[in-house]
C-alpha cells in the first residue's frame, strides 16, 4: 500500500482523517512510505502488513508498536519517542539509532542493541533473547528498565548517571559494574542480584526496591538477619510480604509451624497444603510439593480459599474448576 502526497498532507494537517490510516493498516497489505516524506507523528501501530520506511527517514516521533517490523532503515531519525513495543519479529536495529525515548518492551527476537545507540530512556520488559550490549553507546539521566531480561548477563560501564534501573526479574544478571551510577532507586526483586552481599560504592544512597517496595539495604544484602519477631510485628503489608520472601518462604513456613490444610500424593511425592495467619493480613496459604525430576521441594502460594492440595494445583494450571483438572503426568 503506497500513500500518495495528497494523502500524507492530509494525514499530516488535518486530525481526524487520521483515522484513515488505522482503518488501511488493518489490511495485510505492505505499508510503504515514500522517499522524501516528512512527518512529524507517525503512527503506524498494529499494522498487519509489512512496513517499509525510507532510507534515512526523519520523523518526530514514530510509533510501530504491535507491527511486524523486522529492521529499522539505517541513517533513521526520531527526535522524541521511538515506540517498538511488542513487535515481537523485530531482530536489529540501525546502528548510531539516537531517540529521546526508545521503547522496545516484548521484543523477544531482540538480542542485542545497535553500536552507537544514544538515548535518556530506554524499557525492554520482557526482552528474554536480549543478551549482549554493543561496545560503544550513551545511555543518561533517564530511566532504564530491563524487567524480565532473563538472559541478560551484565551491565555496560557505559551507562551514564540514571533516575532509575528495574533489574526485576533480571535472573542472570549477577554483579553490577563499578562505574553505575543511580540517582533515584533500582529494583532488584527475582534477579541475580539476590544473592548479593555488598554493592559498588557508587550505590550507597540509593534507594532500594523489590517489587517496587522500598527497602532497607540490610533486607537485600542481609536476608539473613531478619527475625520472626520482624516479621510479625511489621505493619506494613507489602514490607511484611518482602520479608518473608527475604526470610524465605520454605523457611518461614516450618518455622512458624503452619497448619496442615490437606494433604495427597503426585508423581514428585507428599505434597501438603499449608496455612499462616498473618496479621492485619490475608492468610498465607502455599503449596508444598516436589519437582518430580529434580526432587527439588517447593513451596508455592496460592489464593487463600484453596482448600486441598488438587485445588491449588489446579489454580496453578489455570483451571477454575478444580474437577476439569485431570493431567495424566503433573511436573
Amino acid at each position: 500500500m503506497d500513500f500518495t502526497p495528497e494523502e500524507l498532507a492530509s494525514f499530516n494537517l488535518v486530525h481526524n482523517r487520521f483515522s484513515r490510516v488505522v482503518k488501511l493498516l488493518n489490511e495485510d497489505e505492505p505499508v510503504r512510505i515514500p522517499e522524501n516524506s516528512s512527518w512529524d507523528e507517525l503512527d503506524l501501530s498494529g499494522a498487519k502488513g509489512e512496513v517499509e520506511l525510507p532510507h534515512r527517514f526523519s520523523c518526530y516521533q514514530l510509533s510501530l508498536a504491535r507491527s511486524k517490523v523486522k529492521r529499522l532503515p539505517e541513517g533513521l531519525q526520531v527526535q522524541t519517542i521511538l515506540d517498538l513495543t511488542e513487535c515481537h519479529e523485530l531482530i536489529e536495529l540501525p546502528h548510531g539509532l539516537t531517540v529521546g525515548s526508545l521503547r522496545l518492551g516484548g521484543c523477544r527476537s531482540l538480542k542485542t542493541l545497535p553500536e552507537g545507540f544514544d538515548c535518556w530512556f530506554l524499557d525492554m520488559t520482557g526482552c528474554w533473547s536480549f543478551r549482549e550490549w554493543p561496545t560503544t553507546g550513551r545511555l543518561r539521566n533517564g530511566v532504564l528498565n530491563l524487567r524480565g531480561c532473563t538472559a541478560l548477563p551484565t551491565l555496560p560501564d557505559y551507562l551514564g548517571v540514571l533516575a532509575s534501573v528495574n533489574l526485576r526479574d533480571c535472573s542472570n544478571l549477577s554483579s553490577l559494574p563499578d562505574a553505575l551510577r543511580i540517582s533515584g532507586w533500582i529494583d532488584v526483586a527475582h534477579s541475580g542480584l539476590a544473592n548479593l552481599s555488598s554493592i559498588p560504592p557508587s550505590l550507597e544512597d540509593v534507594d532500594i526496591r523489590w517489587q517496587g517496595v522500598r527497602i532497607p539495604r540490610r533486607v537485600w544484602l542481609e536476608p539473613g538477619s531478619i527475625t520472626l519477631s520482624e516479621i510479625a510485628t511489621e505493619k506494613n503489608t507489602e514490607m511484611r510480604r518482602v520479608l518473608i520472601e527475604r526470610y524465605g518462604t520454605a523457611r518461614y513456613v516450618q518455622d512458624v509451624q503452619a497448619e496442615v490444610l490437606d494433604e495427597d500424593r503426585d508423581p514428585g511425592g507428599a505434597r501438603r497444603l499449608l496455612r499462616i495467619e498473618v496479621k492485619d493480613d490475608e492468610p498465607l496459604v502455599t503449596l508444598a510439593c516436589k519437582c518430580p525430576s529434580t526432587g527439588r521441594q517447593y513451596f508455592l502460594r496460592v489464593p487463600p480459599d484453596m482448600r486441598t492440595c488438587h485445588q491449588a494445583a489446579a489454580w496453578m494450571a489455570g483451571f477454575d474448576n478444580p474437577d476439569d483438572y485431570k493431567p495424566l503426568i503433573e511436573t
